[in-house]
């Protein structure tokens, strides 16, 4: 029997392969604001910190065990340990680490964490190379453009089909970057993109599991080797983005082609990154903060009888698991985030440890969150009512988060997070030091400090 292949497809599209490789391989170094600039360099740290505290996970424990049955070479290192792989294992292993605690940067339009496949790849990159600072950074913001951009032009429908994003198009991102650090021209930059589009990465019904932070560092590795292949001579569709049967118009219906091209090379992506003040999804953190809110006007838990919480539906349908039986089930439970909102007046990672997770008093306090879907509230909002056990309510409402663009964490916020991940394991002392050389990559001869102060000290 015939098939009928027939598919709805724009046959017109813009050469954004081409047009992205471009771009990747002429704009000029900190071709951008001092604005921009600045917001690198706080993605950076940001992601570094994440790396790092996440390094003793069992997650990054196994993830270790499998890469080194390979016997990998040593060529760059794992951050918090010390520990070296060949680039693509070393760009996989941060990948994970970053993510794995969901503490990471987060692109707000399109729920894109940019900078674990994408800083993940190109500091393997540039620690083998001995690439200088300013590369890393230029390469990190070009990188962070093209995934986010890809993203603004399939989101939400790609995400909606069950697309973790954030591999999906930091596979390109990756590539891009490591396109960047190399120095690869145009058409080499087209096949590297071209050869990462045969590559999107990540389901979302591996959220809640070790597969979720292993998205963003396989991403990474598959960025890297796309443009090492590409460096190589390694060839590949030269409209592998936008064809009727490339990658954009095979995932997603939506294809936004502007999204791409306007204000390309003048309008950055990572200048709408933001920074999680809690270890957890995104779409948590105004529950988390109403409840701390609660807790600053001296409501406590053993005086609840009752959370009513209103919020957006995509709240529930992303973070509705009333029962976590783990912590990463909890990043995932808007009725956990309300209870350590309350019971700590924050989220950090430890709050959504096992241990704490199913605490008799968490479990209780969960069960009194009644949550209910109020599609007129926003989803970066909430609505948060206490009742308490005397007949009285206390209500707090959350336009804009904590961390959000509207509300961004200070610099003073992110050096205290990335304190709280790095020094259980590099010490206090170092990781200042460390925070310190994160401000200033951007003018390092290379990345070597770097990792030598993200390297744990032998006595």
């Amino acid at each position: 029997m015939a098939r009928n292949t027939q598919v709805t497809a724009d046959h017109n599209a813009p050469a954004v392969t081409q047009i992205l490789a471009k771009f990747v391989a002429t704009h000029p170094s900190k071709g951008w604001s001092d604005e921009v600039d600045l917001e690198a360099h706080r993605t950076f740290m940001n992601w570094l910190g994440c790396a790092v505290g996440a390094t003793g996970h069992e997650a990054a424990d196994a993830a270790l065990a499998a890469v080194q049955v390979l016997q990998p070479a040593a060529q760059a290192s794992v951050l918090g340990r010390a520990t070296k792989v060949d680039m693509a294992s070393a760009a996989l292993l941060n990948g994970i680490t970053s993510h794995t605690f969901d503490f990471d940067d987060t692109h707000l339009k399109t729920i894109i964490h940019p900078a674990g496949p994408v800083a993940s790849a190109i500091l393997a990159l540039a620690e083998h190379q001995q690439c200088t600072g300013r590369e890393v950074i230029d390469a990190l913001v070009i990188g962070i453009d093209v995934a986010c951009r890809v993203g603004n032009a399939m989101y939400p429908d790609h995400y909606d089909r069950g697309w973790h994003i954030t591999g999906s198009t930091g596979t390109l991102g990756a590539a891009a970057a490591c396109a960047r650090l190399l120095k690869l021209n145009e058409q080499q930059t087209a096949m590297a993109l071209g050869i990462a589009a045969s590559q999107p990465i990540g389901m979302r019904e591996q959220f809640g599991t070790m597969t979720k932070p292993f998205h963003p560092g396989a991403a990474a590795r598959a960025g890297l080797m796309s443009a090492l292949l590409a460096q190589q001579g390694f060839t590949a569709s030269p409209k592998a983005l936008e064809a009727p049967r490339g990658m954009m118009q095979t995932v997603s219906i939506k294809n936004d082609w502007s999204e791409i091209t306007h204000e390309l090379g003048e309008r950055f992506e990572i200048s709408f990154n933001s920074y999680k003040p809690f270890a957890c999804g995104i779409v948590i953190h105004p529950s988390i903060d109403a409840c701390a809110q609660l807790r600053a006007k001296g409501v406590r838990p053993e005086q609840v009888e009752r959370i009513d919480l209103r919020v957006h539906s995509l709240v529930l349908e992303l973070t509705g698991k009333k029962e976590p039986v783990d912590g990463l089930q909890a990043k995932f439970s808007v009725y956990h985030g309300c209870a350590a909102g309350l019971t700590f007046g924050f989220a950090a990672e430890e709050e959504f440890s096992d241990h704490i997770v199913t605490r008799d008093d968490m479990v209780a306090l969960r069960r009194k969150v009644v949550a209910t879907v109020d599609d007129s509230i926003d989803e970066a909002s909430a609505d948060v009512t206490a009742t308490l056990t005397d007949g009285s309510k206390v209500h707090v409402f959350v336009e804009h988060a904590i961390g959000s663009l509207k509300n961004p964490m200070t610099q003073a916020l992110l050096e205290g997070k990335f304190h709280g991940l790095s020094d259980p394991v590099l010490g206090q002392a170092q990781t200042t030091a460390l925070i310190n050389a994160c401000w200033a990559i951007g003018n390092a001869a290379n990345v070597n400090s770097i990792i030598q102060l993200a390297t744990p000290q032998t006595a």
